[in-house]
């Protein structure tokens, strides 16, 4: 069975992080496992608190996943500190994982801040050069670009200057785009868009996670990059279509919606 591995944030509403990562895994036939950098006190509001396990505990996850079951892919999710993102560098270089995929979790999708402002710089300088592919958003890219993107001209400029500057294939997420919800991959085949359908659906807690986590595991089961981009949409799309609103903000995600499609 082919696996994957994410390292990120727990959600105790269960819609994102590291719970929506597992269940996005299993949807899509892989064995999913879980190293947690941190827990977070959260639901479909907002986050209320964080509190991250030590660097070395953290270390000895990695250790005890690579040197058992190695995994086939690799999502990075929520790292709120320097420290944590030096000490998953340092273990995913010791055992040269492969086809890394990196959510650069910088704010939630309820405007909560998951990371501390100084780790934005280790962030790209540690984590940044072993992805395979970085998965920002355009708040997020424009942060990392230093530049505004309010246009699809925007987005292909700044996905260039991310992938120039770091040499990972870059997938900037049109969602918060109101025009439409075209995503586009810039790699070393240049910039390819990914078209999408805009779900009028308010219940959007946990999509990054969900979307990074499903390109993870199409990687792990040998499709290309920008395949397993293509699938990932597809199934992120047909799940916010197929959405269940269970809480008084933005309803997790329904992951069974590959079970009756």
């Amino acid at each position: 069975m082919n696996t994957a591995l994410t390292i990120a944030g727990s959600d105790s509403s269960g819609g994102a992080g590291i719970q929506a990562d597992l269940k996005t895994m299993a949807m899509h036939g892989v064995f999913g496992m879980s190293a947690i950098a941190a827990l977070t006190a959260q639901n479909t509001l907002g986050v209320r608190s964080v509190l991250e396990v030590s660097p070395e505990f953290l270390a000895e996850q990695l250790d005890c996943i690579f040197t058992d079951i190695f995994p086939d892919a690799v999502k990075i999710g929520m790292l709120s500190s320097s420290a944590l993102m030096e000490t998953t560098a340092e273990r995913l270089r010791y055992y040269h994982a492969r086809h890394i995929v990196l959510d650069p979790v910088m704010v939630a999708t309820s405007g909560s801040r998951l990371m501390n402002e100084d780790a934005s710089e280790t962030l790209t300088r540690c984590l940044f050069p072993l992805a395979e592919l970085i998965t920002p958003n355009i708040p997020e890219a424009e942060a990392l670009a230093e530049m505004a993107i309010r246009t699809a001209g925007d987005m292909e400029r700044a996905a260039s200057r991310l992938y120039s500057r770091w040499g990972c294939a870059v997938l900037l997420k049109g969602g918060h785009s109101v025009e439409d919800a075209n995503d586009l991959l810039y790699s070393d085949r240049g910039a390819v868009w990914i078209r999408g359908e805009r779900i009028s659906n308010p219940n959007t807690h946990g999509t990054g996670c969900t979307l990074s986590s499903a390109i993870a595991s199409n990687l792990a089961l040998g499709h290309s990059l920008e395949d397993s981009v293509r699938r990932a949409k597809s199934y992120l799309t047909g799940a916010l279509a197929a959405g269940l609103d269970l809480g008084r903000g933005c309803g997790p995600l329904n992951h069974s919606y590959l079970l009756e499609h």
